[in-house]
């Protein structure tokens, strides 16, 4: 046990020191998940995993210790002793994935087992108040490609990522001894992670590149790194108003440097720059030097935006200050996530005693959430802007947040002083704001007390910056507009919710025995009863291919829209542009291919021996006797059906597609006694048995689907739509009269149906990749987890939309 957890705490140290040690992130928990599996006992995997948490501290944030050491004046060594105290605190995801993966072990195969531990290794994450924010995902940083995935599902994502990579090769390392073949499954799964990474990062890069080129006149700002810090101690040697003359006249002749000789568009300093209130001063001193901040911006002629304090009856507030040369002050932004104890002590803890025994702890009051101002340049441009301070930045709701208000870029103010000794935590912090830009596609000014500063483009790279410990001025820009919309930006940091509803349904379960997955022993056989005549389509070669490629293509233009309608906001606005769009590149083949299928339309029934085909006046038999086998599709292009094979060893010409082709193939069968079922164990049988043997809803009636189901959406939505936008239910018929309202109202329908038919097309995406995964991982159980994945894209279409709707409802 000790061996592992060594090994992987050696990895992890190499990881997070960036560099090409990322890919390690790939193989860094093997050893100990091989420690894991041996585990026979519960208190032996929490052993582990405690072990584990002390060992990944000690590599991975001994920064941290010493800094908390330094802090607080109680030693670097002490300061470390207590971190690692407090490891399965600190680190308390290695205990839930321990725990969950042995118990999902004791139920389940491999497969399950990993994914209740990636879910629960993010959930704990997500859920558990954690001082940094870290996880696994940022150690991807250093590699440009691999890390825009998490514009997808963030950091989070990423983590989910490299632990199922993990997983997979250590399900290799433990069947070495049982040959190649073994290993093979689990090693070609483990290097499909970042082979998908990298295949999105260079879709994702062209696009942006794209958009770049296109963009107009870029932002350029000034960064002050004026490498002054550690204002307490300067006082206690030079006074107080001393060491504020010192700092605002650094930060002055910086920015004069910026502004005239650099020409910057708007200057940022660091967090607490101006290291008491502005705007309220406590003194006539104060007064002056408010007053000296205000004229000389209005000098240069630029908007500055700068860390100090703000004040109210509640409190005082670690603010970002925003003053036009104009106008003066704009506004304050106040620090949302506060560090515990150096800026706030929690209510149920603070008290005479505790500030008694750590007498540096803060008295800072949060700030209520993300809010953007805007820019207001020289050259007549207002631009947008989030700003963050310090710890706000390892928050992705808050940038998320600021995106969804309109922010066009983030301005991010921080004191990393405190990283001095080890530059390591600097630079990890650097590492999780700039992940910040890559979530939301926003770029990135970020200054520094003392380094690292750094001016971030929406991929996450480093434009310009500045090394730690200098005093600098770091001027860049970046082009600024409105950013493409990322799944994170709308869905939010899901990631983590996905993972708890997923440990929800796996313990769901547990608890009902009957929906687990079974073997196919145990599995009950579809319905092969018929009834006949039965319709059907007799297709000769050419029939099919056209019929297969006007379907393929209509089923992958919908996947084409989904992409489009998250990533392109013009066409998520313009319901019109929906209509055209969808009616062009699905409703169009689509009906081409039932024209084709009712053009070779037909009736089959089993009459005196013979198979019996008749369309109109024509009439065609095949005797049963001189057909030797019925073969399902393997690919069910342009839908299910079956061929047949004549005695004579030869394909019959036609095709027969229809609905349930099993069925037919074993009426046939019965009807002739000597025809024996087509029994194969290709993977391509097994997928096209798992998905003919599923019983459909009444609810997936085309429509009931993709009529009734919209139309219930609809009302509701467009009903908010009138009291927002008329002020009653029928406010937009009594403006424009019954027409108005009536095409209003269809719209609206129309967009929901366009939008039931997306999510209905991307879970029916997920169900047949997911199907086609149990049938190479687990083809014993692929009829059940068939079952399974359709129960779940049913919960998600019929109960996820509404909830959406109702989420929406509230907020407005």
């Amino acid at each position: 046990m000790l061996a592992g957890i060594l090994a992987s705490a050696t990895m992890s140290a190499l990881y997070v020191r960036g560099g090409a040690g990322w890919l390690l992130g790939f193989v860094m928990l093997v050893p100990w998940l091989l420690t894991l599996t041996v585990s026979r006992t519960l208190m032996g995997t929490l052993l582990c995993a405690y072990v584990m948490s002390l060992a990944y501290t000690a590599a991975a944030f001994a920064w941290f210790g010493t800094a908390i050491g330094l802090y607080t004046q109680i030693g670097a060594a002490t300061g470390l002793s207590v971190l690692l105290l407090a490891a399965p605190l600190f680190q308390p995801q290695f205990l839930a994935f321990a725990l969950v993966r042995h118990l999902a072990g004791r139920s389940h195969g491999a497969v399950l087992r990993a994914l209740a531990g990636a879910a629960a290794w993010v959930a704990t994450e997500y859920f558990v108040p954690r001082l940094l924010g870290d996880t696994l995902g940022y150690g991807l940083y250093p590699s440009r490609l691999l890390r825009q995935a998490a514009d997808v599902g963030g950091t989070a994502g990423l983590t989910v990522m490299l632990l199922l990579a993990n997983e997979g090769v250590a399900m290799a390392v433990s069947r070495r001894s049982d040959g190649w073949r073994a290993i093979a499954k689990p090693l070609s799964l483990a290097a499909l992670v970042p082979l998908l990474l990298a295949g999105y990062g260079l879709v994702v890069l062209s696009a942006l590149s794209t958009n770049t080129a296109a963009a107009g006149k870029p932002l350029r700002m000034g960064l002050i790194q004026s490498n002054l810090f550690d204002y307490e101690g300067q006082r206690q040697t030079k006074g107080a108003h001393a060491v504020v003359r010192e700092v605002l006249d650094s930060h002055f002749a910086m920015s004069y440097d910026a502004v005239e000789r650099q020409h910057a568009d708007a200057v940022l300093w660091s967090e607490t720059a101006y290291p008491t209130t502005f705007g309220h001063p406590k003194s006539e001193a104060g007064t002056e030097l408010d007053r000296e901040i205000l004229s000389t911006i209005k000098a240069a002629g630029v908007p500055f935006v700068f860390g100090t304090y703000d004040s109210d009856t509640a409190g005082e507030y670690n603010a970002a200050a925003f003053v036009q040369p104009d106008t003066g002050l704009l506004g304050f932004y106040r620090k949302t996530r506060l560090f515990p104890f150096t800026e706030y002590v929690p209510a149920w803890l603070d008290g005479a005693v505790i500030r008694r025994w750590l007498p540096w702890t803060g008295n800072w009051r949060p700030g209520n959430g993300a809010r953007v101002f805007p820019l207001r340049l020289a050259d007549g441009r207002e631009i947008p802007v989030l700003p963050l301070i310090c710890l706000d930045d390892v928050d992705t709701s808050l940038a998320i947040s600021g995106a969804r208000l309109g922010a066009q870029a983030i301005l991010t103010m921080s004191n990393d002083s405190w990283f001095s000794a080890d530059p390591l935590g600097a630079e990890l912090h650097q590492s999780l704001a700039a992940f910040r830009s890559i979530e939301t596609r926003l770029p990135q000014f970020r200054v520094t007390t003392n380094g690292y500063s750094a001016v971030i483009d929406t991929t996450g790279s480093v434009r310009a910056g500045a090394r730690m410990g200098e005093r600098t001025l770091v001027i860049g820009e970046v082009t600024v507009q409105k950013p493409p919309r990322t799944l994170m930006v709308m869905w939010g940091d899901w990631v983590g919710l996905a993972a708890s509803a997923f440990l929800l349904l796996l313990a769901a379960t547990a608890a009902f025995p009957s929906w687990r997955f079974s073997s196919a022993e145990t599995t009950p056989e579809p319905e092969l009863a018929m009834d006949f005549p039965i319709q059907l389509a007799v297709l000769p070669p050419a029939a099919r291919l056209t019929v297969g490629l006007l379907r393929v293509f209509a089923r992958a233009s919908l996947l084409w829209m989904c992409a489009a309608v998250l990533l392109n906001e013009a066409l998520r606005t313009n319901t019109l542009a929906q209509i055209r769009t969808f009616a062009g590149i699905f409703l169009a083949p689509e009906a081409a291919s039932w024209c084709v299928l009712f053009a070779f339309a037909a009736r089959a029934s089993i009459e005196h021996g013979n198979l019996v085909l008749t369309r109109g006046a024509q009439r065609f038999e095949l005797a049963l006797s001189g057909i030797a086998a019925v073969e399902l599709w393997r690919l069910p292009v342009p839908g299910p059906g079956v061929s047949i094979r004549l005695a004579s060893g030869q394909r019959w010409r036609y095709g027969l597609a229809l609905a349930k082709p099993n069925a037919l193939a074993a009426a046939i069968a019965a009807a002739n006694g000597t025809l024996a079922q087509e029994r194969e164990h290709s993977v391509l049988y097994a997928y096209a048995q798992a998905r003919l043997a599923i019983r459909h809803w009444h609810l997936d009636h085309p429509l009931a689907k993709f009529a009734l189901f919209p139309l219930a959406l609809a009302i509701p939505a467009f009903h908010l739509h009138q009291h927002i936008a008329y002020g009653s239910a029928f406010g937009e018929y009594y403006s424009y009269g019954l027409k108005a309202y009536i095409t209003a109202f269809s719209l609206w329908w129309a967009a929901w149906s366009i939008g039931v038919v997306l999510s209905a097309a991307l879970l029916r995406a997920v169900i047949e990749a997911g199907t086609l995964l149990a049938v190479l991982l687990r083809p014993s159980q692929v009829t059940s987890i068939r079952c399974w994945l359709e129960r779940v894209g049913h919960s998600a279409l019929y109960l996820g939309l509404p909830a959406w709707l109702l989420l929406n409802v509230y907020g407005s």
